[in-house]
């Protein structure tokens, strides 16, 4: 279970040295590691063992419908949803579609979603939950959510703001960090939805709208008119270069 559809987020290079960064008073931290998927999980308890069985739940879920379902791996557009799939893949099937690119470009912000809101069931209360770049979040305080973008020189120098209360997905791809596809050249992508599956599979597709050929601006402004099409998205930001254009009701910081 390899194929992915985008552009890791930058967030995702020199083995995420990030994540030493990232901090939120008193969660406790944890890290699951099994194969392709790597969290980073930040909550009100420590959740390592429970988590792990949940990803693997995840994965066992997805592999099996991915050797009964030829073309789902690889797929770059929307395939006709499999309602005897289980819930994790339906839920990629949903944000494939509203999205208009392959259930794949959803699985990392919808195994990032799926681990988050079962622990939440579970009794977690609050919790940063990170898969390589896309963010599952649910906090009582507010955020602030670091954009990096490659070599750009924005990148780490803009963040977004979550309000308190806020129970959301914020993801983020790249064309010019990264190993996965990405037909643009976007230094970063980042979307913000109430559905972390969405909010993945749509920075895939709006990310492959910052096309060469075009200037950094034109190639911006493009891609929020493609943003504006897709139902469900909060907010999103888009860097090229110099260049960086907002959509929608997102709070932007300066990082120092």
């Amino acid at each position: 279970m390899k194929a992915r559809h985008k552009r890791k987020s930058p967030q995702s290079y020199r083995v995420r040295t990030y994540r030493q960064l990232a901090g939120a008073g008193h969660l406790v931290a944890s890290h699951v590691h099994i194969k392709e998927t790597d969290l980073h999980i930040q909550a009100d308890r420590d959740v390592q063992r429970r988590a792990e069985e949940i990803v693997l739940q995840c994965r066992l879920q997805l592999e099996q419908h991915i050797i009964g379902t030829p073309g789902f791996l690889n797929s770059l557009v929307p395939l006709p949803r499999d309602f005897t799939a289980p819930p994790l893949v339906q839920q990629m099937y949903d944000a494939s579609r509203r999205a208009g690119v392959g259930p794949m470009a959803a699985v990392a912000g919808g195994i990032a979603e799926y681990v988050g809101r079962t622990l939440m069931k579970e009794g977690v209360q609050e919790i940063i939950l990170e898969n390589g770049g896309d963010i599952f979040i649910a906090r009582r305080a507010s955020s602030r959510i670091a954009v990096f973008a490659g070599q750009s020189p924005l990148s780490g120098r803009v963040g977004i703001e979550l309000p308190a209360e806020s129970v959301c997905g914020v993801c983020t791809s790249s064309a010019t960090v990264g190993h996965s596809l990405s037909k643009g050249k976007a230094d970063s992508v980042t979307v913000v939805a109430s559905s972390t599956y969405l909010a993945d599979a749509a920075a895939t597709r709006i990310g492959n709208e910052v096309a060469g050929g075009k200037s950094d601006k034109e190639s911006v402004d493009t891609s929020l008119a493609v943003a504006r099409t897709i139902e469900g998205l909060t907010g999103v930001v888009v860097i090229c270069g110099e260049v960086l254009g907002a959509v929608g009701d997102v709070k932007l910081v300066r990082l120092d």
